[in-house]
């Protein structure tokens, strides 16, 4: 089984960015605990980038081989209508998740434009939301 985390735009700084946010722990550190704890259950991949047209293209890439992405659109989620139609192109299922709750946020944060896209969403708990999404994909393997 196959998984790609990607990560959208200011990911690269956790642990740095807002960490009454999003914590002091930055996704490099936490993605090892991710690949050590599901090691024997699936093959764990990563890719961040702050540009859209990148974040398109590696869904692109793996949207039709892999077993499930976990997608932290990061802002892109409240704006993009080519993460959306990307989305819906593939064939793997996209899992929305964000470490904050969106919903309690800024009201432009509100409305997620690839939630409809989506499997499903986890939302606002903190870094554990990525295992969770992983852990679906585990459960509910072929």
């Amino acid at each position: 089984m196959k998984v790609l985390v990607l990560n959208g735009p200011n990911l690269n700084l956790l642990g740095k960015r807002e960490p009454t946010i999003y914590g002091n722990t930055s996704f490099e550190e936490y993605y090892h605990d991710l690949v050590s704890a599901y090691q024997t259950s699936c093959e764990l991949f990563y890719y961040q980038s702050n540009h859209e047209g990148s974040l398109i293209d590696k869904l692109h890439e793996v949207g039709f081989e892999y077993d499930g992405i976990v997608l932290n659109a990061g802002a892109y989620t409240h704006t993009s209508i080519a993460l959306h139609d990307a989305i819906k192109a593939i064939t793997t299922p996209v899992i929305e998740v964000h470490i904050s709750n969106i919903h309690t946020r800024e009201e432009f944060r509100h409305k997620s434009m690839i939630a409809p896209a989506c499997k499903g969403s986890v939302v606002g708990l903190g870094l554990e939301s990525y295992k969770l999404a992983i852990e679906y994909f585990v459960r509910n393997a072929n």
